[in-house]
């Protein structure tokens, strides 16, 4: 059985399949399956495309995942204005850990891009429900600061755990006891 060609170049305008959205969603695929980043071309066989194709949509590699981040950034929890200001940041506090453990390889990247705009859907987000605390801008940073250190921590011990008895909702008592010193 013969396999299908893949062309090389500029995708085909008739078959319109590929889109930069395609692309965002086979990497998300992918990283969830193998908990690993994937490479281009990689994802290429997996779209049956030739892996210039991604660079149509693509500049490079970095800009493929600043898209993946921002997309599965813009899964997180969204505040919507009803709970108080604890539990809406446990909230999305949690949902930002059950996306760094599904996707294994996010906090690296993340931490390795040179691209704020996936940590500014956080950022922005945690504005949104702290904002009516009226902190200072420097203890609204600070705060901020101290949380994200504080999730980016208990991920790598969620990831580090074998025995599976770390569950994200472990980080409940130390969410509620950095929230007191607010």
């Amino acid at each position: 059985m013969k396999q299908p060609e893949t062309r090389r170049g500029r995708p085909s305008k008739e078959k319109n399949i590929l889109s930069p959205e395609l692309i965002v969603s086979k990497a998300k695929c992918m990283m969830a399956g193998t908990g690993k980043v994937p490479s281009m071309r990689a994802i290429s066989k997996e779209l049956n495309v030739d892996p210039m194709a991604l660079y149509y949509y693509f500049n490079n590699k970095n800009i493929l995942l600043e898209g993946v981040a921002k997309s599965l950034m813009s899964e997180i929890y969204v505040p919507s204005g009803k709970l108080d200001w604890k539990q809406e940041l446990k909230e999305l506090s949690k949902s930002y850990l059950a996306i760094l453990q599904k996707y294994d390889g996010l906090l690296k990247t993340l931490l390795s891009m040179s691209s704020n705009s996936p940590a500014d859907v956080f950022i922005s987000r945690f504005n949104l429900i702290v904002n009516p605390l009226k902190l200072r801008s420097d203890q609204e940073k600070a705060f901020l600061d101290l949380l994200v250190d504080y999730l980016h921590g208990f991920s790598m011990a969620l990831a580090c755990d074998s025995t599976g008895e770390l569950t994200i909702d472990h980080a409940d008592n130390s969410l509620g006891f950095l929230f007191k010193g607010v």
